[in-house]
């Protein structure tokens, strides 16, 4: 359905509700659609995800040592009164209850993100054998509960103890060493490995506006070079698994592309919010499946460009066998007559949106980000590694959280995700953001994206209503 016009698509509604002895489209409408109208292929991974700072806690048990978050968040002002993931949500001594939810929902995989710092406690250097073993302990149980692992390397918890951090070539080495140590480890059981989680984060957010850790606020040239070495260790990261694991494995990252939206749907408009994906994206995801920065952001740093070393741009340009999309809300843009082709619309305040303010209620974003990155770069196969949304989730007199207003965030969005994969789009499958309530970075425990409510006091886990509606779209392989 790629290619059909709206006019084709129209005359295809009117035979279909003709030949139904349905009088009009409004009533083709009106009607009950049947499961197979909204089923999934078979096959199809339904899934949750984590990641390890904002689940663990143990944050100073068996050899772990402090990271960047860490040292960020014990630092007064950073996050929402001071909270920290010292605790979060446990996970280091519940993970077997934790994976029993999964098992409870009916996931067929589960994405986590391993500590840096418990496997290399210095970032660098000798191995520590407790971390292993505990990741080993966490993939044994999934694999007991026929629970595919697909693990993200690095989830923004940088060990403290490098040098430099990110403003260091030399992270993106050590990042690449640790990343052929874990394949060459966990390699025999799990055989899909995410380099890097949401590059922007860890270095825009982290470098150039101080809002996440380490809290700097570089100048330009010196923010994008960090850009420049995240970009690298992604793709040095890449190189290592492949040449150190046992087996055949997919290797893949989980970026959170910025998603350009056409505000109307046709020829023009839907080609600017292709060149507006390009554009927006320039310095990460358009960076890696090209492998060279684009000529429109060399020209528009100048002077301010990230200074490249050969091999560099060769290993950022790695082959990748899936592209995973974290979406939450999209930009919306139209064509215009300026050199790049189109303008960013500002959503106007009555825009509605979840308990996070950033997470406008726009569901066709899922459908528009699958479609354009795969029109730009044909990649082998997408996975859509998080999707979910803060609610303000209260428990009832009995004990309920009836969170209706997440049932509807994600429905449309499943629905709109089913739009992509009718259209012959390769989704493979769906993360939902995220298992448990957790540690939210700067917002601290402030807001709520788990499908299973977490009483930070006593660490309970309690399923929401929106875990009963995940259950039956998994157990009917349909949007429910």
């Amino acid at each position: 359905m790629k290619d059909i016009t709206r006019r084709e698509f129209g005359k295809a509604v009117t035979a279909a509700t003709a030949l139904a002895g349905i009088s009009s489209p409004r009533h083709a409408l009106a009607q009950q659609p049947s499961k197979s109208d909204l089923a999934y292929p078979p096959g199809f991974l339904w899934g949750c995800a984590t990641a390890a700072y904002q689940i663990e806690g143990a944050v100073h048990e068996d050899g772990r040592k402090p990271t960047v978050w860490d040292i960020f968040a014990h630092t007064p002002g950073k996050t929402y009164h001071g909270e920290t993931g010292d605790v979060a949500d446990d996970s280091y001594h519940l993970y077997k209850e934790d994976v029993r939810l999964l098992h409870d929902l009916g996931v067929k995989t589960y994405r986590f993100s391993i500590a840096w710092a418990r496997i290399f406690p210095d970032g660098t250097g000798q191995p520590n054998p407790k971390g292993l073993d505990y990741y080993h302990r966490v993939v044994d149980e999934l694999l007991a509960y026929n629970i595919t692992p697909y693990i993200t390397l690095f989830h923004w918890d940088l060990p403290a103890a490098l040098p430099g951090g990110w403003q260091s070539r030399d992270t993106s080495k050590a990042f690449a060493d640790y990343a052929g140590y874990i394949a060459s480890r966990l390699s025999d059981r799990v055989h899909h490995f995410m380099t890097t989680n949401e590059i922007i984060c860890f270095t825009d957010l982290g470098y150039r506006t101080g809002r996440f850790a380490p809290g700097l606020a570089l100048p330009a040239g010196e923010a994008n070079q960090v850009r420049h070495h995240g970009v690298l260790a992604h793709g040095l990261g890449v190189q290592a698994i492949r040449a150190h694991a046992r087996g055949a494995v997919q290797v893949g990252l989980a970026e959170n592309a910025t998603v350009c939206v056409p505000v109307i749907e046709d020829a023009e408009q839907i080609e600017a919010a292709r060149r507006a994906t390009r554009n927006e994206n320039a310095p990460f995801l358009t960076t890696i499946m090209e492998g060279r920065y684009p000529q429109t952001y060399l020209e528009q740093e100048g002077v301010y460009a990230p200074r490249v070393e050969p091999g560099d741009m060769e290993a950022i340009g790695s082959k990748l066998d899936f592209v995973g999309l974290n979406i939450y809300t999209p930009i919306y843009v139209r064509a215009d007559s300026s050199p790049q082709g189109y303008a960013v619309l500002r959503p106007p305040a009555s825009f509605p949106h979840m308990a996070s303010d950033w997470i406008k209620v726009a569901p066709e974003c899922i459908y528009w980000g699958v479609r354009n990155v795969c029109d730009l770069w044909h990649p082998p196969a997408i996975y859509i590694t998080e999707n979910g949304c803060s609610s303000d989730d209260v428990l009832t007199a009995d004990g309920q959280v009836e969170d209706t207003d997440r049932i509807m965030y994600l429905r449309n969005h499943l629905s709109q995700l089913h739009r992509a994969i009718r259209e012959d789009y390769p989704v493979n499958g769906y993360f939902l953001w995220s298992l448990l309530d957790n540690f939210e970075w700067d917002d601290g425990y402030s807001k709520r994206f788990g499908i299973h409510y977490v009483d930070f006091a006593t660490e309970k886990r309690i399923p929401k209503l929106s875990a009963a509606w995940y259950h039956e779209a998994i157990a009917q392989n349909a949007v429910v």
